[in-house]
């Protein structure tokens, strides 16, 4: 009877070591694996715990969502006017673009909402490429002047804005990279789904 207690004292022991160090793993080992995996967005963007997006663009036929952000909203509307581009261009590029994750960063070192690189940030005077505002500003600015140079033709500038300037000028078009082509079409995609959620 003496040698059962030990043991069954030890058997409890074993059962609240296991609770705790499985309450723990729940809770913390997601997070360690969130942080410190960067979780790599589908489109190739580094994700940081900050500021995720769950979107998935054939999740759901409506509208996608920016999580209505009346800050995004209104800078984008700031932008519209002062460059005279599409609310719903814009918001279509950035959703392209980041997935309204404005700490996003590309594999190429493209940053934030708008996925500015550093010298193109630098060029069009934005101090913050991680700042909503400056990082919008910037980059509806940057498309305005690709708007301008191609003659107004939505395409050739959004293929610009993804493979650059030099690349449309060398094929005298749309360069023939699947990766544009299905840049463009993802951008008209979310272009016709946001004139239709205005519509509604």
């Amino acid at each position: 009877m003496s040698e059962d207690v030990p043991l069954h004292r030890r058997a409890v022991l074993m059962c609240w070591m296991g609770f705790i160090i499985g309450t723990v793993a729940l809770f913390v080992v997601p997070g360690i694996v969130y942080n410190c995996g960067h979780l790599l967005s589908p489109h190739g963007f580094i994700i940081s715990s900050a500021a995720s997006s769950d979107y998935s663009p054939s999740s759901s036929s409506s509208a996608p969502s920016e999580e209505d952000d009346p800050l995004f909203l209104s800078i984008i509307q700031e932008a519209s006017d002062l460059y005279e581009v599409e609310p719903e261009l814009i918001q279509a590029i950035i959703m392209a673009e980041s997935s309204y994750n404005p700490r996003a960063v590309s594999k190429r070192g493209a940053r934030g909402l708008m996925q500015l690189m550093p010298s193109t940030a630098k060029a069009l005077g934005v101090e913050d490429s991680f700042n909503p505002e400056h990082n919008i500003h910037g980059g509806v600015r940057y498309f305005r002047q690709l708007l301008d140079r191609f003659g107004g033709d939505v395409k050739m500038a959004l293929a610009a804005y993804n493979a650059g300037s030099r690349k449309v000028r060398e094929y005298q078009g749309i360069p023939p990279f699947k990766s544009t082509k299905y840049y463009i079409t993802r951008v008209f995609s979310y272009y016709n789904r946001y004139k239709e959620a205005d519509r509604v």
